[in-house]
């Protein structure tokens, strides 16, 4: 599994910013994929240029702005993609894990197989 693939899972659960997707894989995808502020930060710019997001700029007072990112119809395809794939046993527990959370915005039945 790659990092986008966890950071399009959880941008798929609530779009955000790359400073709350950073804290989100803190405190919850963080149990089963790590990744540091950069790395989150430097995948977030080319998963927008590969067109796998999509960008707003959000108008914050006394702050700079921020962007908010979601994911374009690009993204979750490779979303769909990389879910039905199956995984490589040395990688089962990483991938599962985001597999079994992206499920819901695909087919989950598609995953009874890698479960068992």
């Amino acid at each position: 599994m790659a990092l986008e693939h966890a950071i399009l899972v959880s941008l798929l659960e609530k779009p955000g910013s790359g400073y709350e997707l950073a804290r989100r894989f803190d405190r919850s995808i963080g149990y089963f994929w790590t990744a540091t502020h950069q790395q989150i930060y430097r995948v977030l710019k080319r998963m927008e240029t590969d067109g796998l997001l999509a960008v707003r700029e959000v108008a914050q007072q006394g702050r700079p702005d921020k962007k908010e990112y979601s994911v374009a119809d690009p993204g979750r395809t490779a979303l769909s993609d990389w879910l039905h794939e199956p995984i490589e046993p040395e990688s089962l527990r990483h991938d599962l894990a985001v597999k079994i959370r992206g499920a819901a915005f695909d087919d989950p039945a598609a995953l009874i197989l890698e479960v068992e």
